[in-house]
């Protein structure tokens, strides 16, 4: 029996996954439009279960705090942070939209999916301690890392990590940033707040174990979906409006299914993780913080390695890795056949191309495949000098896609990041693409609805309610210092962030 029928037309919006993207995109529209319609359609059997879930994903909130991948070295030895910057800022704009939801009641207490835990880098070796004293001071001169400090002091350094520092050679040249103001975010807690702020609403549904199958335009004005119900094993049909890919690595698959042509060209190289949980309460106790490392070369960002403490359904935790790996899936509970199925006429020269490009990517990878548990004890020894394998477990991570597009003179590019893929007419988006995501989900979001809504986006009710959930909207908090404070001070207040350390 068709979902949809004449007499009952489908609904305003589709989103397809039921991860932080669909969430955040859901709730956004529903505020800007309260009535319209809006369908979720999941294949799992619960939300955020794929890369939104605590275990899939890093969960530090990326502001570029931390991460030394964001702010690479010139060839002139500068620093280059024109990736910090914004970065740093879309995930105020993140935060700012959090605390107007937790303002209005529409998510609960903050402290179930946002704590404040300081963000460290790492570095030893003398050539690497000159790197990060300079990113340090180009940095902390800008008003959006305002608190960030720097020491090459072993005896300091053992303070802000001890676990770290313990057993350390003492002549090893080391040093460290730390910003008191990171935060630990649980994407997949949150995720499910916004789900089900969204089920209460008017004219919205949910439906889990739903797999969108195949999709075509529908005449001029509209999509039709062809869904799977897995419970009761039949087949339906919906309609809408608009449709938002957002399942993930499973995006690609349906994006090139639509058939439209700016999605012709585009591919996706799947990469795996692997965590090292800590079992051992007594360590987890000794490390309050994220502690981000240097990758290695030809490491893709995911695998930036990281002593990571995290706090899960309200346990404290402590993870590292990731250890990257190789799998043709596209989703931690995808197909194998999902990689190859992925390569089409269209896609097939940017994806040979990114491939030859990155050939010691593959290399990379294959090593961290056939790595042995005595290699990955050696490179958690790197930030725990006297770790021991017995406190230690091997935990499968989340699964990332990163992006494979066509370009002018490579012919084909691996491109890190996400990107947002719309039609002309702005009546489907998808979403590819890895990390920072979720942490800047709301920026992301925002792209999306200026580009498919572009009509509603210049009306002043719209640009009215987006000045009321971010304030911050229309202007630049990296330009504008004042109103940066102003920010942080309210979204500290807002989501509990005041206190120096609330991980317990």
């Amino acid at each position: 029996m068709p979902m949809n029928s004449p007499s009952q037309p489908g609904p305003d919006v589709v989103l397809v996954g039921a991860g932080i993207m669909s969430a955040t995109l859901g709730v956004l529209l529903k505020e800007l439009q309260p009535d319209l319609t809006i369908e979720i359609f999941e294949s799992l059997d619960g939300v955020a279960e794929e890369s939104s879930d605590a275990w899939n994903n890093a969960g530090t909130g990326h502001s570029a705090l931390c991460e030394l991948n964001y702010t690479p070295e010139k060839t002139d030895g500068s620093i280059d942070t024109a990736k910090a910057l914004p970065i740093n800022e879309a995930f105020k704009v993140s935060k700012q939209f959090w605390s107007y939801l937790v303002q209005q009641n529409h998510i609960p207490t903050p402290s179930n999916f946002i704590r404040r835990i300081p963000h460290m880098s790492f570095i030893h070796g003398a050539k690497n301690v000159p790197y990060l004293r300079k990113r340090y001071q180009a940095l902390g001169a800008h008003h959006l890392f305002a608190g960030m400090e720097f020491s090459d002091d072993p005896t300091k350094l053992a303070e802000w990590m001890p676990l770290i520092m313990a057993g350390r050679d003492p002549k090893q040249p080391v040093a460290a940033t730390r910003m008191a103001t990171g935060t630990d975010v649980n994407f997949g807690a949150l995720t499910r707040s916004l789900i089900s702020y969204l089920q209460g609403l008017e004219g919205v549904k949910v439906h889990l174990r739903h797999e969108v199958l195949n999709l075509h335009r529908d005449g001029d004005a509209s999509w039709r979906l062809y869904v799977n119900d897995k419970v009761a094993n039949q087949k339906r049909t919906v309609t809408a409006k608009f449709v938002f890919l957002g399942a993930g690595g499973g995006a690609l698959p349906l994006l090139q299914k639509s058939n439209i042509p700016e999605g012709k060209g585009f591919g996706g190289f799947p990469v795996s993780g692997q965590w090292l949980r800590c079992l051992d309460p007594k360590l987890i106790e000794q490390h309050d913080a994220k502690v981000y490392g240097k990758a290695a070369v030809g490491a893709p960002p995911m695998s930036v390695p990281h002593l990571d403490t995290r706090m899960i359904d309200g346990k404290k935790g402590l993870l590292f890795g990731p250890f990257a790996g190789f799998t043709t899936k596209y989703l931690k509970k995808g197909s194998v056949f999902d990689f190859p199925l992925a390569i089409q006429p269209n896609n097939i020269v940017p994806m040979t191309a990114a491939a030859l490009q990155n050939i010691g990517l593959t290399r990379y990878l294959i090593g961290q495949v056939l790595q042995s548990p005595e290699d990955r004890l050696t490179a958690l020894k790197e930030f725990v000098p006297l770790a021991k394998m017995a406190d230690w477990k091997l935990e499968h991570a989340g699964q990332r896609v990163q992006v494979i597009k066509k370009d002018p003179k490579k012919g084909g590019i691996l491109q890190f990041g996400t990107e947002v893929i719309a039609s002309k007419d702005g009546s489907i988006a998808a979403l590819l693409g890895a990390s920072p995501g979720a942490s800047t989900a709301v920026s992301i979001m925002l792209k999306l609805i200026a580009d498919c809504f572009p009509e509603q986006m210049k009306t002043l009710p719209w640009q009215t309610r987006l000045k009321e959930m971010i304030p911050s909207h229309g202007e630049s908090l990296a330009k504008d210092a004042q109103l940066s404070d102003r920010i942080t001070n309210w979204t500290r207040d807002t989501l509990g962030l005041r206190e120096e350390v609330l991980v317990s």
